[in-house]
Formats: structure tokens, sequence, C-alpha cells
């Protein structure tokens, strides 16, 4: 059955241009056109990668990490079963080696009825001697299968608690390595906040000019206060209300110095003796 007019063009449109591309492609890199393709597909796969936010990757990385749930819930269900199985098996062991020790006890009785020729096993009902040793011979057959039951059960129990073993250090081992992995998103999340903060940091711009004026005008004010304040020590020192008005003709004032405070030493006396 033919295909629709447009339908078949197209098709023929896209098998041409996926030729002539490959061809174009054969042509300029040869040989190495497939590496070269694959180069391409890598560099953009990596550049689609950068162009995420890093945010992505970390909320990723925590579903991830969160996806080990399912697997640490169901280790910690096979520990548990493993546990009980043990459990269950110790009580077994156990409860052979006692019924053990009890054959053993009774066949050595009955062992010592054979020496007395006392042949009764149990009341006072009296057997053969053939019977008591056809007694002795099945309960020592059983003996030997429960012993040998008992090895099989202690050499399943050591491989038990040695699987069980390492599935508890591999469960701990998970955990811990949960536990790390989140810690470790923490931080790097925490670590992006700071970035992203110095970054809005960054972003602000204040305008200063008005912040820097004020400080000119205080600085120029202080600079003259502090000018105003020397000239005006510097008139106290030299203005005309500082400096002395003058001596009368008719007054000595050398004189009334010495009358006041005495007449100076003279060079070699001493003025306090």
């Amino acid at each position: 059955m033919g295909c629709p007019l447009m339908g078949c063009s197209l098709i023929k449109k896209a098998v041409v241009g996926t030729a002539l591309g490959a061809g174009a492609l054969y042509l300029a890199f040869g040989t190495s056109a497939p590496s070269y393709v694959r180069s391409a597909f890598h560099n953009f796969r990596h550049s689609a990668r950068e162009a995420l936010p890093v945010q992505f990757d970390i909320d990723k990385a925590r579903e991830e990490i969160e996806g080990l749930r399912p697997a640490i819930k169901e280790g910690i269900a096979q520990v548990a079963a493993a546990r009980v199985e043990i459990q269950k098996l110790e009580r077994e062991i156990a409860k052979t080696r006692t019924n053990l020790e009890a054959e053993k006890t009774a066949m050595q009785a009955i062992r010592t009825r054979l020496e007395t020729g006392d042949y009764r096993l149990a009341g006072p009902v009296r057997y053969t001697e053939e019977e008591v040793k056809a007694e002795l011979g099945r309960r020592l057959e059983s003996y030997r299968t429960n012993k040998l039951t008992l090895e099989n059960n202690e050499t399943t129990l050591k491989a038990k608690l040695k699987t069980l073993s390492a599935a508890e250090s591999q469960l701990r081992q998970m955990v811990e390595a949960r536990k790390s992995l989140s810690a470790k998103v923490e931080g790097i999340e925490a670590r992006l906040r700071m970035i992203e903060t110095t970054r809005s940091n960054r972003d602000f711009h204040f305008d200063d000019s008005a912040l820097a004026r004020a400080k000119k005008s205080i600085s120029d004010l202080e600079e003259r206060l502090d000018r105003l304040t020397t000239e005006a020590e510097i008139e106290g020192t030299y203005s005309d209300a500082g400096l002395p008005a003058g001596v009368g003709p008719g007054r000595d004032v050398v004189k009334e110095m010495d009358a006041e405070f005495g007449p100076p030493a003279k060079k070699g006396e001493d003025k306090s003796l």
C-alpha cells in the first residue's frame, strides 16, 4: 500500500539529509568521524550538565541517598530473620545434646544389665539376652544418627553465624555510609548558601557619595575650629591687652623686688644661709 505524497516526501528528505550528513562527516574527518561525533556528544552532555544549577545536583544526591532506605530496611529484615533462624537452630542443637546424653546414659545402663544377666529393660518384664542386645543395637544406631545430625547442625550454625556477621557488617557500613553521605550533602548545601550570600553581597551597590560629602564637611569644620582655636591662642599672646603698660618715672621696680624678696645671691654665695 502506498504512502501519502507528503509523508513519502518527508521520509525521503530525512533519509537524504541523514545520508548527506554522514557523507559530509566522512569527507571532513574520514574514518575518525565516529570519534568526533562521540566527542561532540560528550561535550554537549558536559555543557548541559554544567548549565544545571548546583541545587539540582544536591537534590538529586539527596534523593539517591534516600533511595538507600529500602535497601537498609530490607537488610534489617534479613538480619532479623537470620537471627531468629540461628536462635531456633541453637535451641535444636542444645536439645539434641541433652537427648544424646540421656540416650548414652540409658545405653550404658543396658550394657551393665547384659553383664549382670538382668534382662529387664523397664518394669518387671524380663527379656532374653538377644532381645536386650537388639534393643541396645537399635538405640546405638539412633544415637549415631542423632550425633551426625548434631554435627551437621553445628556446622550449619557456624556457617549461618559467619553469614550473619558479614550481613550485619554490611548493614552497618550501609547505614554509616548513608549518614556520612547525608552529612556531606548538608555541608555542600551550606557551602552553596555561603557562596550565594557572598554573591548577593557583591550585588549590592550603595550610593556613598552623600556619606563622603558629610565626612568632608565634618573634616572641614574640624579644621576650621582648629584654626580658630590657634588664632585665639596667638591673639592672647600678642594682643595689646596682654603686654605691660609701662612703669612710672619715679618707680624703682628693682628695689621693690629686693625689698619684697631680698637681693639676689651673689656668685659663689648661698642665699639660704
